[in-house]
C-alpha cells in the first residue's frame, strides 16, 4: 500500500499534466472558438494559463522535494527528476519572464485589441514563445505519466 506522501506525488502529477492538457488543449482553444470577442476569450484563457502556472510550481516544488528526500542524491540520476525541474523551470520562466511582456503589450496596445496595433508583431513573437515552452512542458509531462516512470 502507498503512504500519503507517495499518493501525493501521483495526484501532483496528474493535477499538473492533466491541467496542462486540459488548460492548453482543450479549454483555450474552446473560449477563442466560442466567444464573439477575442480580448475577452485571451483575458480568461490567459487567467486558467496563470492558474495551471501557480498549481505548476507548488505541484513542481513538491515532487522535487519528495524525490530528493525519498532517494537522496540518486533523485540526480532519475529522468524522472530532470523533466519535473525542467518543467519546474518552464513554468517559472513563462509565468514571471514571459507573460509580464504579453501584458505590458496588451496594456500598451489599450484601448485597441494587441491585434489591431503597432505591437502585433512583438506580440505574436513572445505568444509563439510561449505557446513553444507550453508545448515542450506538456510533452515533458507525457514522459511523467508514462508507467514506470515513479518509484
Amino acid at each position: 500500500m502507498k503512504n500519503p506522501a507517495e499518493s501525493l506525488q501521483e495526484i501532483a502529477v496528474t493535477l499538473w499534466v492533466g491541467g496542462l492538457w486540459i488548460t492548453g488543449y482543450m479549454v483555450a482553444p474552446v473560449l477563442f472558438a466560442s466567444l464573439p470577442d477575442r480580448m475577452l476569450a485571451g483575458m480568461l484563457a490567459g487567467k486558467m494559463f496563470a492558474v495551471i502556472s501557480y498549481i505548476g510550481m507548488v505541484c513542481g516544488s513538491y515532487l522535487l522535494v519528495y524525490r530528493i528526500t525519498r532517494l537522496g542524491g540518486s533523485a540526480l540520476k532519475e529522468g524522472f527528476f530532470w523533466a519535473v525541474l525542467a518543467m519546474l523551470l518552464l513554468t517559472l520562466a513563462a509565468h514571471f519572464g514571459i507573460q509580464p511582456i504579453i501584458e505590458h503589450l496588451k496594456e500598451a496596445a489599450l484601448p485597441r485589441d494587441v491585434m489591431q496595433s503597432v505591437f502585433k508583431d512583438r506580440f505574436r513573437a513572445w505568444h509563439g514563445i510561449s505557446s513553444i515552452l507550453y508545448l515542450i512542458q506538456s510533452l515533458l509531462g507525457l514522459f511523467l505519466v508514462l508507467p514506470g516512470r515513479r518509484v
